[in-house]
């Protein structure tokens, strides 16, 4: 294999890191000799500037710059334009460098330049030898200007080094997503063959893949050897008995690789090898036009998307790709992207870091406990975050030390590689930096002996002020002061430089932007005379805070006005509610019964609620019974509860049936509504006669009544009845039940029964438990306050009207 490199008397016990430290001088030196090959190119870019510079007129300078805009706009490398120039003028043949030298004798004519595609170009006549390569290589690069898809440049490179160089047929690979190949061009081999070979996986013992890892050529010339050692690509080696394949470099980094496949026994020699290098260098512009297996899938879409968004990341990142070896394992990394603060020790930083692998930027992390980090999150998967550790590099003969902390992640096969460099130097000024930023402030100095003041970057903008004007003068600062802050700031001054005491001062400024609040904060250096020598200290921004500070004080100075108008209004509302709702403190005797009442209200807020009731007796002697709810609390809420309750008391008293009551009463609502969405109210009504102990009752949207007989409870079946100010055509019907003796009928109000985050049924539930065990515990002299009490830290108003049969007589 060319460029093997073996490290003498390495074995199995060579450390893993000399290994890797070997493999790269071996690296390095293989593309010291390609570059040393590129160097002879030189003559074909000064001959192509003197054809420009004779037929254009322009100098040396002009048709170098000419050169590489047409290159640029057809998207070519500047040596395919250079010998497109050539090729399209008939330049005679520049002297040859001494591996590409013709065979053809000394004054032999040189052979006619026929049509692009056309084979006889590259054939003399009658056993003469081929043409030189500066010839077939002049040819390509012209006809490479027509190719449009790998496939043809693929059959283009197959025609023109067919008799040269027996290449029988030609393959072209791209390097796909994880690392595996995928076949975008092909020329002289079948269908089949294709097909067969169309994608190759990230596995070893693949030519194709070694010079992809190596970056350098792979010269297969030993067929029994070649197939003992890898999986050959294509037809037995009878058809092919020598291959090549050689890597398609861009931007720094490999995307393809292309496969020359020969008819001709034996080894390359220095020549041919030199002529597929540049071939292939020629074909690496076309190649690299963002195609893809169909001439339309971009290339690379993964990586160039990473390096758009390592683009646009503050601090240092990289995306390594893993270079196995043979057997599986990782050789090395290959920097594939990479941030513009990336910066290694030499002081390559961004893009000049995409391409160049770990052990060339950073040789001796190989065996490191960083590099088993690597290879522990490639396998696992797991975030590895190193503890900060000493680096110590030689550049140009002097060791310079960093420490790092690194951060690796795993994206797919690769790593997203990130890490803080802890320089003394440089953490402090990011620290400073950090700090101005965040607080706003910046740091200034005034030399008085030397007169120069000096600010930070921060103070330009607390200031608003161009850098580019450099720092204000002390005698230039009044001007953009508030005319009542200048005294106490110049004050303050004067004691800076006569007591010399530190100073604390705040003071105000215009600029661009409005009124800026600022605090200075300086001391003064003296000499042993006690006069200043210098000033330093910061400037703050408090714009920001005073403006808080007023926003506050605002919301302070409008919350007490609201909570002082909250307060007169419930004031107001429990004095109005006292007057509506007088609660008596002993039972009431109405129609034969005993009529209890408990009214609590929430014990939260400021607002006065809307629950209500009424007990009276009827001009028939009958008794009149109501329990209602307006929606929301406050003034409005009594208001509405007001209404209500005198338009029940006189509609009913007036004999007016209980559901027509309900009806008026909803119209009510709807008609004196305050707001867009209007008053609502629920309410409960029952009317009982006490000649037939009858109950007639109605119900607008309200919790039944519950009925303890018998030691039992439950809930009166409920007649039909909608929330009253819900609808114009609400319909409301009656219900009627006998009251027996002993028996207790409560109404009430939901806040007895609901709890946020419960059903209502749980809380019915309970009511009716706790209502027949107080009646069997002989507490029901008092039920309707009890039951009330019962209800702990009660959320919204409670309102019980208890009913109750005495017992007859024994």
């Amino acid at each position: 294999m060319e460029g093997d490199f073996v490290l003498p008397g390495a074995g199995t016990s060579t450390a893993p890191e000399v290994l890797a430290l070997a493999k790269v001088v071996s690296r390095l030196r293989a593309e010291v000799a390609d570059l040393e090959g590129l160097a002879s190119m030189t003559a074909v870019l000064e001959r192509a500037k003197g054809v420009l510079m004779a037929r254009e007129g322009v100098p040396a300078d002009v048709a170098y710059q000419l050169l590489l805009d047409r290159a640029a706009q057809h998207r070519r490398a500047l040596l395919e334009e250079c010998w497109i120039t050539l090729g399209r003028t008939g330049a005679g043949p520049v002297t040859p460098p001494p591996e590409a030298a013709t065979e053809t004798a000394p004054g032999a004519p040189q052979e006619p330049d026929p049509s692009p595609f056309s084979t006889s170009r590259h054939v003399v006549a009658d056993g003469a030898r081929p043409a030189g390569h500066r010839t077939l290589l002049a040819g390509l690069a012209r006809d490479l200007a027509d190719a449009r898809t790998p496939n043809e440049i693929a059959q283009l490179l197959r025609t023109v080094l067919a008799d040269a160089e027996d290449v029988d047929a030609v393959m072209i690979y791209t390097v796909a997503t994880a690392g595996s190949l995928n076949l975008i061009g092909h020329a002289g081999i079948g269908d089949a063959m294709a097909e067969q070979w169309s994608h190759i996986p990230p596995v070893s013992g693949i030519a194709a893949m070694e010079a992809i890892a190596g970056r350098q050529a792979v010269w297969l010339e030993d067929p029994e050897a070649d197939a003992a050692r890898y999986l050959l690509i294509g037809d037995p080696p009878e058809r092919w008995p020598s291959r090549a394949w050689l890597p398609v470099s861009g931007n720094g980094t490999v995307t393809g690789v292309v496969g020359f496949f020969r008819t001709r026994r034996g080894p390359f020699d220095a020549r041919t090898r030199t002529l597929l290098r540049r071939a292939v260098r020629l074909c690496g512009g076309p190649l690299r036009e963002d195609r893809g297996p169909h001439g339309n899938v971009p290339l690379h879409e993964d990586v160039d998307a990473i390096q758009t968004i390592f683009d646009a990341l503050p601090g240092p990142a990289v995306l390594l790709t893993p270079l196995r070896s043979r057997t599986g394992e990782v050789e090395d990394y290959r920097i594939d992207a990479a941030s513009p603060e990336s910066l290694d020790v030499a002081g390559r930083h961004g893009k000049d870091l995409v391409g160049r692998r770990v052990l060339e930027t950073y040789p001796t992390v190989a065996g490191t406990a960083l590099w088993e980090g690597y290879l522990d999150t490639l396998a696992t998967g797991e975030v590895y975050e190193g503890e900060p550790f000493v680096y110590e590099e030689v550049t140009a003969g002097v060791p310079q030390q960093s420490v790092y902390s690194v951060r690796a992640s795993r994206l797919g096969d690769r790593l997203v590689v990130s890490w803080i460099r802890h320089d003394t130097t440089e953490r402090e000024t990011r620290r400073l930096d950090d700090v101005q930023r965040l607080g706003n402030l910046g740091w200034a100095n005034w030399n008085l002996v030397t007169d120069t003041i000096t600010w930070s970057d921060q103070v330009y903008a607390i200031f608003d002020r161009d850098p580019a004007l450099g720092p204000l003068r002390l005698e230039e600062l009044p001007r953009h002061l508030l005319a009542e802050d200048l005294p106490r700031l110049g004050a303050a001054v004067q004691r800076l430089m006569g007591d010399g005491a530190a100073i604390d001062q705040h003071f105000r400024i215009t600029s661009a932007h409005g009124l800026r609040h600022l605090r200075i904060v300086a001391e003064a250096q003296r000499d042993p005379d006690g006069r200043p020598l210098e000033v330093h200290g910061f400037f703050q921004d408090l714009t920001a805070l005073r403006g808080a500070e007023l926003a506050l004080r605002e919301s302070e100075r409008a919350n007490l006005v609201q909570r002082g108008m909250l307060k007169a209004e419930r004031a107001l509302g429990a004095r109005l509610q006292d007057t509506l709702l007088p609660i008596p403190e002993q039972s009431l005797e109405l129609a034969g019964l005993r009529v209890d009442v408990a009214y609590f209200p929430t014990d939260s807020g400021l607002n006065v609620g809307g629950d209500w009731y009424s007990a009276i007796e009827l001009p028939d002697r009958s008794a009149l019974f109501v329990v209602g709810d307006v929606a929301g609390h406050g003034l409005a809420a009594v208001g509405t509860m007001a209404q209500l309750r005198f338009t029940a008391k006189g509609m009913t008293i007036t004999g007016s049936p209980l559901p027509d009551v309900l009806s008026r009463l909803n119209a009510l609502l709807l008609h004196t509504a305050s707001d867009t969405y209007g008053a609502t109210a629920t309410l409960v009504m029952g009317r009982y006669q006490p000649w037939d102990h009858r109950l007639t009752w109605v119900r607008a949207g309200h919790l039944p009544p519950l009925l303890i007989r018998n030691g039992r409870a439950s809930f009166l079946p409920q007649p039909r009845g909608t929330l009253l100010g819900a609808a114009y055509d609400s319909t409301y019907e009656q219900a009627v039940t006998d009251l027996l003796p002993g028996d207790h009928l409560l109404f009430y109000t939901d806040g007895l029964v609901e709890d946020p985050g419960e059903d209502i049924e749980v809380g019915l539930a309970h009511l009716a438990d706790a209502a027949v065990r107080l009646v069997r515990e002989g507490r029901s002299g008092m039920l309707a306050k009890s039951l009330a009490d019962m209800r702990p830290g009660n959320r919204d108003d409670i309102c019980v009207l208890e009913v109750h049969v005495p017992d007859e007589p024994t």
